[in-house]
């Protein structure tokens, strides 16, 4: 846990997704001269603390597909709830964002603490997608759902100072339903800031005309084999994050020569 104000960014983190997770980092850095805290939200040891008890089911012929035994819903991921620990984890103090793992950084992620960071009558300030993705099986082998302000909750700048953040329990977080957490159920609407579209920019959604600071491949990703960009754009920011990737492996290379 953290006891300074400087902004900190957390990052989810489910071992499935780890080059994901590597290659976000990696562009995060890239793209700042800021000394940014980058903390992995990583689900067991969030449990071994005591902040993380919620529980889930899986059934044999698909054990990637949890269904969380509060609501007896499906879920995707393992920071799909740890991600609203984030006040906690921060100590209720100064700005924190967190990022899908699924994303490419293209941009200095200063501009976000900076720029909407100043305003401090918002609780959160997320991109406010209207966004229905077609029903089905996602490339890992999960159900792809639908549920109000699908996607908000996958790029979110807290303000942890903020008093409603503040009643926002662990036990909320425990044992509310997914569905009230993602759609922020203990904000009221104007407690919940906008951010421009191109810091969470969908592939196969989000016009092709913005110019993303953060590609977020809600599709699946390069990361996967069988994965198929849907449009031209798409796969033009599947070749960055491909040669970002690259960027990774040969440094490590060089580091061992």
């Amino acid at each position: 846990m953290l006891t300074t104000r400087t902004p900190v960014i957390y990052v989810g983190y489910d071992v499935k997704d780890h080059r994901a997770y590597d290659v976000l980092h990696a562009s995060i850095l890239k793209h700042t001269s800021n000394q940014y805290p980058i903390i992995p939200l990583v689900e067991p040891v969030l449990r071994r603390i005591g902040l993380f008890r919620r529980t889930h089911r899986t059934f044999r012929d698909n054990p990637n597909q949890k269904y969380d035994l509060f609501d007896n819903k499906p879920y995707s991921t393992d920071f799909t709830f740890t991600r609203f620990l984030i006040p906690h984890l921060n100590l209720h103090s100064g700005l924190a964002l967190f990022m899908d793992a699924d994303m490419l950084m293209r941009s200095d992620v200063r501009e976000i603490f900076e720029v909407y960071g100043r305003n401090k009558e918002y609780a959160i300030q997320v991109v406010k997608h209207k966004y229905e993705p077609p029903l089905g099986v996602k490339l890992d082998g999960v159900q792809q759902t639908r549920y109000n302000r699908k996607n908000w909750s996958s790029f979110m700048l807290w303000n942890c100072d903020h008093q409603k953040n503040k009643d926002l329990t662990v036990d909320d977080i425990n044992i509310k339903p997914g569905s009230w957490l993602h759609s922020f159920g203990w904000l009221d609407d104007d407690e919940i800031g906008s951010i421009n579209e191109e810091w969470n920019w969908l592939d196969g959604h989000s016009d092709p005309n913005i110019i993303p600071k953060n590609v977020h491949f809600t599709t699946g990703g390069p990361w996967f084999k069988d994965w198929q960009p849907q449009r031209m754009i798409d796969e033009h920011y599947a070749a960055e994050w491909l040669d970002a990737e690259e960027e990774i492996t040969t440094k490590l290379i060089m580091e061992n020569i």
